[in-house]
């Protein structure tokens, strides 16, 4: 149905590329666990320079991995723990230039350098999770990255709903 191609444009519009890619793809699927799977592996192979991208999951007490690309990660995070935690306790994007400067950062992969972590919550205000994507360059994510996948962060959970 979909293969990996190349966004074209600025970088608005290939956010709105992948914003309307990632929308088609959800697209009547209400599964949280089918629609990630999917996102991550749109996501990763869609922009350039990231070594991971992918979701963890609320439990209740902690963050629990959920479907991603990349190399294998962390299981769970403490939500007092890493950029990850940080986003979800905060309510707010954490945009990190260097995660090696980042108190209490997690390093499930030594090549990552950078990273963007969106909270995704419902429209109550529960916490589902993060979106977490990695990359081994330092300072790969700008603000318009962090405007673009908090939107696609958005659709994801509207296809819960």
């Amino acid at each position: 149905m979909f293969t990996t191609q190349s966004l074209i444009g600025d970088k608005a519009d290939q956010y709105a590329q992948l914003l309307e890619q990632a929308r088609a793809l959800m697209s009547g699927e209400r599964d949280r666990i089918a629609n990630a799977a999917n996102l991550s592996a749109l996501v990763y192979h869609s922009l350039p320079a990231l070594n991971w991208a992918g979701f963890y999951f609320y439990d209740g007490q902690e963050l629990v991995v959920g479907p991603f690309q990349g190399l294998p990660a962390c299981i769970r995070i403490p939500l007092d723990k890493g950029v990850c935690g940080a986003a979800a306790t905060t309510r707010q994007t954490q945009r990190v230039a260097d995660v090696h400067a980042f108190p209490g950062h997690i390093a499930c992969d030594s090549a990552s350098n950078s990273e963007v972590v969106v909270p995704l919550f419902t429209g109550d205000g529960q916490l589902i999770g993060v979106l977490d994507l990695d990359s081994p360059e330092l300072d790969r994510f700008d603000a318009q990255d962090q405007k673009g996948l908090e939107d696609i962060a958005k659709a994801f959970v509207e296809s819960l709903a």
